[in-house]
């Protein structure tokens, strides 16, 4: 099952579940032309892994893999719905793409053991961690670099765990060109282990999402791209580039 948010015709918020028939709700059947998709998670906070696949952490050169998942935080300001506008902030180049798989929580999550964390995860959907490199690089905790305005799109829906492959793959296209592709079983750390660590310290809330790392191929957007994630069960998430037009 797929589950999505969008903005019916009329401009009101709803939910249904997407099918090769439209998206349905208990009242009727909307067609996904005629509506606007919303987030399909709404998070408290983002919850990121840092150097999730080897490769990535070659070419970046951090060569050992690190005893327990390096993570940051993304916060609610920086999500982009399906179909969204992803900002360039002005005076920063570059700014890259990063195609993640996504793992949105059900319920609250606190100190739980790793065979137990699938059950509170609500399904899997696709992220893209959009990083301000140049203050990236000066920055220990990666603020600005990583929790700027309109920096994570997510969606378009959140897929339940079944439809998901364990070696789902998961694939980024900038103007239909692959940048980057791998698989959900090339993670170092397992999507339970993942959630098992975060949750001994920080507590998961209903919707939060944790986004599980990037592969091999970070590469910069430009205003004018469409860059979309693509993850095996969940679908596309699509989203143009433009460069904002305020100083910051």
């Amino acid at each position: 099952m797929r589950t999505v948010r969008f903005s019916d015709p009329a401009g009101q918020p709803r939910s249904g579940t997407w099918t090769d028939d439209g998206i349905v709700t208990p009242a009727t059947t909307y067609d996904p032309a005629a509506v606007t998709l919303l987030p399909p998670a709404q998070p408290t906070k983002i919850v990121c892994q840092a150097g999730g696949y080897a490769d990535h952490r070659l070419e970046s050169g951090r060569e050992e893999r690190p005893d327990r998942p390096e993570l940051f935080l993304k916060t609610p300001n920086c999500v982009v719905a399906p179909g969204g506008t992803i900002e360039l902030p002005p005076n920063r180049s570059p700014i890259e793409y990063e195609a993640e798989i996504g793992v949105v929580i059900d319920e609250q999550c606190r100190s739980v053991d790793e065979s137990a964390a699938m059950s509170y995860v609500a399904g899997f959907t696709c992220v893209n961690d959009i990083s301000n490199r140049p203050d990236q690089r000066e920055e220990r905790n990666w603020v600005r670099g990583k929790a700027f305005d309109a920096s994570c799109p997510i969606g378009p829906v959140v897929a339940s765990p079944d439809d998901v492959p364990a070696d789902a793959t998961l694939e980024l296209r900038v103007n239909g060109t692959t940048e980057q592709q791998s698989s959900r079983d090339n993670l170092l750390f397992s999507i339970p282990e993942l959630i098992a660590e975060i949750s001994a310290l920080i507590t998961l809330e209903p919707g939060d999402v944790v986004a599980t790392g990037t592969p091999f191929g970070p590469g910069e957007l430009t205003a004018g791209d469409t860059v979309a994630v693509e993850v095996e069960g969940v679908g596309v998430l699509e989203n143009t580039v433009k460069r904002a037009d305020h100083d910051r």
